[in-house]
């Protein structure tokens, strides 16, 4: 009962791996940009979300309505900049990990390297579950799950059976031919910036209601939130979904069954054997899915 226990809240917390590497994923197979910033807007949702809530006293899931348009703007600008000096993916991994450390040492001269929290009365989530027999769901959990795969799969939708998503399809397979046919390449890099600026607002938001902030744990992510997106296929947005809940669901398991400590171990040894198997990932479509 306690492997099937951590076996299901590490699928749910998987969720939140997902809406990590939504936007990563998009903008790495639509834009041909790895955006290591993304984690860096990843964090700034986080703290925003923490200042909304214990400076202003909003509920910490309405604080999206201030953040995501906020990063939705960043994620636009950013785009914008990545566009006007023609970055290549290998130039944007180097731009885009500086700016990574400039967002981390203005959060941490902002509010300290200290471990920040959101107290139980500021986060009613925190300390509520939902309880199925002898199985112990908590809400934030929940919350994470239900919500990436609610933004998930409305992005999903979009690009699938869209005008609009049609044409990101086009631009992620051929530029040159989807430009012939008339579609904007700098407007919907625009838009597709901003679209993953709004995801790592929402995903910000989800941690803080699971977990304590410092600046330092953008560096966390990046193992997770990589083999998500490479498990999941770069630009496939269900395959991200199912690979941060099969991620998720590994490393709860592991760390019941071995230890804390050989998690990294046997995640990432998965992934180099599924790699090689599906060297593109196990979800891997053409283009964007």
């Amino acid at each position: 009962m306690i492997a099937v226990q951590a076996a299901l809240t590490g699928a749910l917390i998987g969720g939140l791996y997902a809406l990590m590497a939504a936007g990563l994923s998009v903008t790495w197979g639509v834009l041909r940009v790895i955006n290591l910033a993304h984690f860096g807007l990843i964090l700034a949702g986080a703290y925003l979300t923490y200042e909304l809530v214990t400076g202003w006293g909003l509920d910490p899931i309405l604080t999206v309505v201030v953040t995501a348009p906020v990063l939705f703007g960043v994620g636009a600008c950013l785009q914008w900049a990545y566009e006007r000096m023609n970055m290549v993916e290998f130039n944007s991994l180097l731009v885009s990990f500086g700016l990574l450390m400039v967002t981390i040492q203005l959060a941490t001269n902002t509010w300290t390297a200290d471990f920040r929290r959101l107290a139980a009365t500021e986060n009613p989530y925190a300390t509520s579950s939902l309880e199925l027999g002898r199985l112990i769901l908590p809400t934030t959990t929940l919350l994470a799950f239900v919500i990436a795969a609610v933004f998930i799969g409305g992005g999903h939708l979009l690009l699938r059976h869209t005008f609009l998503g049609r044409g990101m399809r086009a631009f992620a397979q051929d530029r040159t031919v989807a430009a012939a046919f008339g579609i904007d390449h700098r407007r919907l890099g625009l838009l597709v910036g901003g679209a993953a600026g709004a995801s790592a607002a929402v995903a910000g938001m989800i941690f803080t209601l699971t977990n304590s902030l410092t600046p330092a744990v953008a560096y966390e992510w990046f193992g997770i939130v990589f083999a998500v997106v490479i498990l999941g296929g770069v630009g496939n947005l269900l395959g991200t979904l199912v690979a941060g809940v099969g991620v998720g669901l590994l490393s709860g398991l592991v760390s019941v069954i071995w230890s804390p400590s050989t998690e990294p171990f046997v995640l990432f040894l998965a992934i180099i054997l599924a790699l090689l198997w599906r060297p593109h990932g196990l979800f891997h479509r053409r283009g964007v899915a």
